[in-house]
């Protein structure tokens, strides 16, 4: 579960379009689906944030990695350079 803040948390309502026969099977599983729904997004987005991060990350280490390589050996390039 995700800790919640102590601040008022503001909510709005918003449309959703969902599949009519997946909302009532929803339903028998739990009274409150906008909460439902709403921790599931929370979870999702948090997801979504960690991908994001974690490739972040991974493209910080190659582009770290390559800058070694280059200050160690230079660049190919630099051999046939015209100017």
């Amino acid at each position: 579960m995700l800790a919640i803040a102590s601040a008022p948390i503001r909510k709005r309502a918003v449309n959703l379009t969902l599949n009519e026969g997946l909302v009532a099977q929803a339903k028998t599983y739990t009274s409150n689906l906008s909460a439902t729904m709403e921790e599931l997004l929370a979870v999702y987005v948090a997801q979504q944030q960690q991908t994001r991060l974690s490739r972040q990350q991974q493209a910080d280490a190659v582009a770290t990695d390559w800058n070694a390589v280059h200050a160690a050996l230079g660049s190919f390039a630099d051999e046939h350079s015209t100017l």
